[in-house]
């Protein structure tokens, strides 16, 4: 019995048609699927549920282990949904990886990590929270073993970033303690750029979720303050500074910050690098402004940097296509019409597969929802 096959007999089971089955995987993780999608890709096996989607399954089903004792398959299905979370037994292989790699002095080299970390940063723009937190995982565990000399603290503290963004800032929990290690770490590093970049994109992280904004705060005056050469950390600082500083309704300072960020991009955005967690070029630039703009009120900024965000857009990055569209959304809402506004970002998440779902457009489709009109 396959994956698809198992979700219709639970289903079933408990009586619920794909409809049903859809409100309740839409309600407990706040990322809307549709009746269609489970028919036509889960239940008829042409694709099966990311670990984000089997960890949800398992929960609104309510698969108890003595119920799948009988079934190598569903064996598999409670094993992947578990993983999703950490079961111990994966833990214990995650303590193993990492001693052994402390006991045998091995694991992989400085280069290799570097080469890691693009990796990472090219994957983070495409794949789920949930592939990559699984896959750091692993390698924060063989890495925390190599901490030796400075350049591996440095790598540590861009995986530890990253680990951070698969963690919603709103919990202010998990994500806020990762970006504060993922700090800490950089300073060990000695490195200037690395201890700025990490605290800026900590900002920009939180600053564009709208999660922990004295925190973000803190951060880009920390990034601000060690250095005053223009960097991709410092423009992230700034960005990140503006965006908590409109959402407390400080729209002259968050105006002011986004002519300094204007000023340090054109010094140190990315102009190669186009598919990277770890480059700002100018359509990611746009993206910042969109939401910026639209959070201001600026219906004319934010149609100028929607069109130039799409003008460079890589055709491979979709999530951020439905960005830029949810920011339209905002858009209306802040003018007052808050139905089309909500109907025309829900439209624009619903069209991205539900595995290319992040946490932060779910976070900005809560945003748009509770929105009211802007004040003058």
């Amino acid at each position: 019995m396959g994956i698809g096959s198992l979700i219709r007999e639970l289903r079933q089971a408990r009586g619920w048609s794909q409809g049903k089955l859809a409100d309740e995987l839409s309600k407990r993780s706040g990322c809307n699927i549709t009746r269609n999608y489970i028919s036509r890709w889960w239940e008829s096996e042409r694709s099966q549920p990311s670990p984000f989607w089997l960890s949800h399954l398992s929960a609104v089903l309510d698969v108890p282990m003595a119920i799948m004792e009988d079934d190598v398959n569903r064996r598999k299905f409670l094993a992947q949904a578990a993983a999703t979370s950490i079961a111990p037994i994966v833990a214990s292989d995650l303590l193993a990886t990492g001693f052994s790699a402390r006991l045998n002095h091995c694991g992989p080299s400085v280069d290799a990590w570097q080469d890691k970390l693009i990796t990472y940063g090219a994957d983070y723009m495409s794949m789920g929270a949930a592939e990559i937190q699984r896959r750091l995982v692993v390698d924060l565990a063989v890495l925390q073993q190599q901490l030796e000399h400075p350049q591996m603290w440095a790598a540590a503290a861009r995986l530890m970033t990253l680990y951070a963004k698969t963690f919603p800032g709103s919990d202010g929990v998990k994500a806020v303690q990762w970006y504060r290690m993922a700090a800490e770490a950089a300073d060990r590093s000695e490195d200037e750029e690395t201890r700025v970049w990490v605290r800026g994109r900590a900002a920009i992280a939180l600053g564009y979720e709208g999660a922990a904004l004295p925190i973000a705060d803190m951060f880009a005056d920390q990034a601000i303050a060690l250095s005053d050469r223009p960097s991709l950390g410092r423009l992230n600082a700034i960005m990140g500074k503006a965006h908590a500083a409109v959402l407390r309704g400080d729209k002259r300072t968050a105006r002011a910050l986004v002519e300094t960020g204007r000023r340090v991009f054109d010094r140190a955005g990315s102009d190669g690098e186009q598919t990277s967690d770890y480059a700002v070029p100018w359509w990611r630039m746009n993206v910042f402004l969109s939401l910026l703009a639209a959070r201001l009120g600026n219906e004319k900024l934010a149609v100028e940097a929607q069109d130039e965000a799409r003008r460079e857009l890589p055709a491979e990055l979709p999530r951020f296509a439905t960005h830029l569209d949810m920011h339209r959304g905002l858009m209306l809402v802040r003018s007052g019409d808050h139905f089309e506004g909500v109907r025309s970002a829900r439209t624009a998440l619903d069209a991205l597969p539900p595995e290319k779902h992040s946490l932060t457009l779910r976070m900005l489709m809560q945003e748009i929802a509770g929105s009211t009109k802007a004040n003058s």
